[in-house]
């Protein structure tokens, strides 16, 4: 076959591209930094011939063209997979929606439940044998493409090339159009700032429980990245990396020669996720690396997957946590945050592994609007607020006033651990809200 030659057939430009939309279609973007830039603009172009667009997108690392005008959700609404601070700006404007999903679903929700009339993503230029490479995101990719009536890839020259299994790629014979794009550096996500002193702690307290050899997965956020920057300045060995999203924090173990992925069961040697961002570094270090390899989702995320994987350790963040254990990360109230994601399938995951752990850590208080100090941790969780991880999944959850375990303990055991790792300001009055919802009895060990 001749790709060039076909390549050629369907190369075409965005504005001639986006006329395969139509009113009360739906439209993929694909998933963060591979969101389409060219055709985005060339569709937002069309906004006055259009109405009831619907665009799924998750994890958006930049305002999409066809959100910015005043009346653009006249004419589209931007349906989220999980959000980002730009998606949060996109839902306060109401033109905006979450999707609610476990992320190892995702993959079968294409298969199953959705349509999808128009695809569009950016990908790395085509290869010899006809294939563009996904880049940074194999996750749902796939299937949503199988799905579409129509196929329209934007070639960045700047988007990295990455190993994956089969569902990392798509060939130009399964391509309706081809548009070459402006080549945009691929957008970054800040690695964030210096980790604060409870960052710190809560480090101090997961590192030592993480054995040689352990399998990691690591969530975002400062404390995710403060154990991996603790991790990298370890004397743990031959760690592996089975996880969702690939952050700057894994480049930073692997270079300090960390990771060898030689005790893993499966994929031996090969660091696996399902998506990646981060900075200028991570993108050099995953371009044409053998030892990175994107996957789809459903096999990244698959608690019985997970399960088979020897010393999984996921570490995760929350937003806040009530006393019976129920863990938060993703709303304040009804307000939602970002989503449920990859969390809970990595907490089941990691407890089914032989000698696996799951850690949820988060601060013992914030800082409110008017100043005053907040306890995370609280008798229930308020109204309206999502519960990510239910109580019976929960394992070690961590603050900077310690670590404790939750599996196998009744209603009072696990009040009175988590009431230990509170800050001690609010210890009293979060035991005198236990008793008055009777799960409280002091034991001999406080």
């Amino acid at each position: 076959m001749d790709y060039q030659k076909l390549y050629e057939e369907k190369l075409t430009t965005a504005d001639e591209a986006v006329k395969a939309v139509k009113s009360g279609d739906w439209v993929d973007y694909g998933w963060c930094t591979n969101h389409p830039v060219a055709l985005d603009k060339a569709l937002a172009a069309r906004k006055d011939e259009l109405v009831d667009v619907k665009v799924r997108g998750g994890v958006t690392m930049w305002m999409p063209e066809i959100a910015v005008a005043e009346d653009a959700g006249e004419h589209f609404s931007w349906n989220v997979w999980h959000m980002s601070g730009v998606d949060r700006k996109i839902v306060a404007k109401g033109m905006g929606y979450f999707n609610p999903m476990r992320y190892s679903e995702l993959p079968r929700f294409y298969r199953e439940n959705l349509s999808v009339d128009v695809a569009m993503l950016q990908v790395s230029p085509m290869d010899a044998h006809g294939n563009f490479n996904y880049g940074l995101a194999a996750s749902h990719l796939a299937d949503m493409l199988a799905r579409a009536k129509v196929v329209i890839v934007e070639v960045n020259k700047n988007m990295p090339w990455v190993y994956g299994l089969n569902g990392s790629e798509i060939n130009i014979k399964d391509v309706d159009f081809v548009v070459e794009g402006e080549d945009p550096p691929v957008a970054q996500l800040g690695a964030g700032g210096a980790p604060t002193e409870v960052d710190q702690a809560v480090a101090n307290l997961i590192v030592p429980e993480i054995p040689n050899g352990a399998c990691l997965q690591l969530g975002i956020g400062g404390m995710p990245n403060t154990i991996g920057a603790m991790i990298a300045q370890s004397d743990l060995k031959d760690l592996g990396v089975h996880t969702e999203m690939y952050v700057d924090a894994f480049v930073d173990i692997s270079k300090a020669g960390k990771i060898t992925g030689q005790r893993k069961k499966l994929d031996k040697g090969r660091q696996v996720y399902a998506f990646a961002a981060g900075t200028q570094k991570l993108y050099d270090f995953v371009d044409r690396n053998p030892d990175v390899m994107a996957a789809p989702v459903d096999y990244t995320n698959d608690v019985r997957v997970l399960a088979q994987l020897d010393n999984f350790v996921s570490i995760n963040n929350a937003i806040d946590l009530d006393l019976f254990g129920q863990v938060n990360a993703e709303s304040a109230g009804t307000k939602h945050i970002s989503g449920t994601g990859g969390q809970l399938d990595f907490v089941m995951g990691a407890y089914l592994s032989n000698g696996g752990k799951s850690f949820i850590c988060l601060s013992s208080t914030v800082t409110g609007k008017d100043g005053s100090l907040k306890s995370r941790i609280v008798p229930t969780l308020t109204q309206g607020t999502i519960v990510t991880d239910p109580r019976s999944t929960i394992h070690y959850l961590v603050t900077e006033y310690g670590m404790v375990n939750l599996k196998g303990t009744s209603t009072w055991e696990r009040a009175e651990k988590i009431i230990s790792i509170a800050h001690p300001d609010f210890r009293e009055d979060l035991i005198a809200q236990a008793e008055k919802m009777g799960i409280w009895r002091r034991s001999n060990r406080i």
